[in-house]
């Protein structure tokens, strides 16, 4: 593992001054071994989504997914990410219509027309994974499953600007611009991040951002991109319980990661949806 030293330029004008601050990054390079123990992770985290969506119904508790969750990752020899995060008090993040993110599994019914959020990381050998889904449950209305489709779509193509000598702009762009043209609203406050032997390292991983602007990428530089897509507004409200993120004006959002590596001409998507879309094609 490569550190990489990256400085940052900030300018903030301040009655007609301009003050500079340098701030450091520290962003690790993996290596290609440990690109594949990162691998592994992520590949568990996406059986992971698989075995909760079989699960994912009219009648069931999210708590009643997270247990699901929670015993299929242990099974597999690993450790659930989330669990006890800065004291996060259940295994997956479950979100729920509104809930953007981060939401605490609890005995909230799913009902027909929900769309439900499933974040999932795990920890084993030492290198983390992180994905998410979002999910339909029974008949959705038309223009929510096109947020859906379109907030997949997006994190395609910020994964596709995620090659050696592109910048964070570029991704962000490229998502912001997709999501927008559809006349959606990109969230803000809640970004991607780095993935290693920590679950979150720099740098921040904006969905939004201009061409050619935030740091190069480099090979080696694993990431997770998160598009965090409202159907109404951009504008986020913080929980009383410390977590659970809710969209202002209460219409649904959608929610979906990939980690990847950075390469030359091409990322490397060391996540997967394969094992949930094989899934929901025999539904």
């Amino acid at each position: 593992m490569v550190k990489l030293k990256v400085e940052v330029v900030l300018f903030r004008p301040i009655r007609r001054r301009r003050q500079i601050f340098n701030i450091f990054l520290m962003i690790y390079l993996k290596t290609n071994e440990e690109i594949e123990l990162l691998r592994k992770s992520n590949v568990l985290v996406g059986k992971t989504l698989a075995e909760v969506a079989k699960s994912i119904k009219v009648g069931i508790t999210t708590k009643e997914l997270d247990v699901i969750g929670e015993d299929f990752i242990r099974s597999s020899g690993a450790v659930p990410a989330f669990l006890n995060y800065n004291g996060f008090p259940n295994s997956l993040c479950i979100s729920v219509n509104e809930h953007v993110v981060h939401g605490i599994p609890s005995d909230y019914t799913l009902k027909d027309g929900d769309v439900v959020s499933v974040d999932c990381g795990v920890l084993m050998n030492g290198f983390y994974g992180d994905s998410a889904y979002t999910f339909c449950v029974g008949s959705v209305l038309e223009g929510t499953k096109h947020l859906l489709e379109t907030t997949k779509e997006a994190l395609y193509k910020g994964i596709a600007e995620a090659v050696q000598g592109k910048r964070l702009g570029d991704v962000g762009f490229a998502i912001q611009a997709h999501c927008e043209k559809e006349g959606f609203s990109v969230v803000r406050e809640m970004v991607g991040h780095g993935v290693g032997r920590k679950l979150h390292e720099s740098p921040d991983v904006p969905n939004y951002g201009k061409k050619g602007q935030g740091i190069v990428l480099k090979e080696g530089m694993v990431i997770a991109i998160e598009p965090m897509i409202n159907l109404g507004r951009k504008e986020i409200v913080f929980g009383r319980d410390g977590w659970t993120t809710t969209t202002i004006d209460k219409k649904p959002s959608a929610h979906f990661e990939h980690t990847i590596a950075v390469r030359k001409g091409v990322a490397d998507i060391l996540s997967t949806f394969e094992y949930v879309e094989e899934f929901l094609k025999t539904k």
